[in-house]
């Protein structure tokens, strides 16, 4: 027996949910911002949290995609599997969490390098700049170059861990989430 596909949603549903995601997503990198300032809060939890929510938001979005439809859903899908290792396997070490962190942003950015030639126009820039953000983000985090120094500067003495993590969430989620923006305002656009 044939399954029938599902409908597929009008162009300016799917551009009204991709810009929530977009917006959502742009909240959470403010969370992630704010994370020096969680007293109390185990760190794994808030970081693994706001990945699997960033994640989970992601691939949604991405089911709403285009050409781009599979490498979105596996952006997000690595974003949610990124939290939720961290959710399951929480650690203190920033070592472990710096592998981790790492793996995550180089994945995001060849997944995100690969969609970007399936997409075309400014959602190809786009794209284009969240994975070399991406990648700028674990090539630093990679190196040892600290962001705790802006963290401090901010925010008073802060654990590395929490200081370092922060600002990469933040960073790669703003331009993820401006990313969805963009996808956004094209899927409005007539042809």
């Amino acid at each position: 027996m044939a399954t029938r596909a599902q409908p597929e949603l009008p162009g300016h549903n799917r551009a009204r949910l991709i810009t929530l995601a977009g917006i959502v997503i742009i909240l959470l990198s403010a969370g992630a911002a704010l994370m020096p300032a969680t007293d109390g809060m185990s760190d794994s939890a808030v970081v693994g949290g706001l990945l699997v929510a960033a994640g989970l938001i992601e691939a949604f979005a991405g089911t709403l995609r285009g050409e781009t439809r599979p490498f979105a859903i596996a952006a997000g899908c690595v974003t949610l599997l990124a939290g939720l290792v961290f959710l399951l396997r929480p650690t203190d070490h920033f070592f472990p969490n710096v592998i981790l962190v790492v793996a995550w942003l180089v994945a995001r950015s060849l997944i995100l390098a690969a969609a970007s030639r399936r997409a075309g126009g400014s959602v190809r820039t786009w794209t284009m700049l969240s994975a070399g953000m991406d990648l700028v983000l674990a090539v630093l985090l990679g190196t040892g170059l600290s962001i705790a120094t802006i963290i401090v500067s901010l925010f008073g003495p802060t654990p590395p861990l929490i200081a370092s993590f922060a600002w990469v969430l933040a960073a790669s989620f703003v331009v993820n989430g401006l990313m969805l923006l963009e996808v956004a305002s094209c899927e409005r656009s007539p042809g």
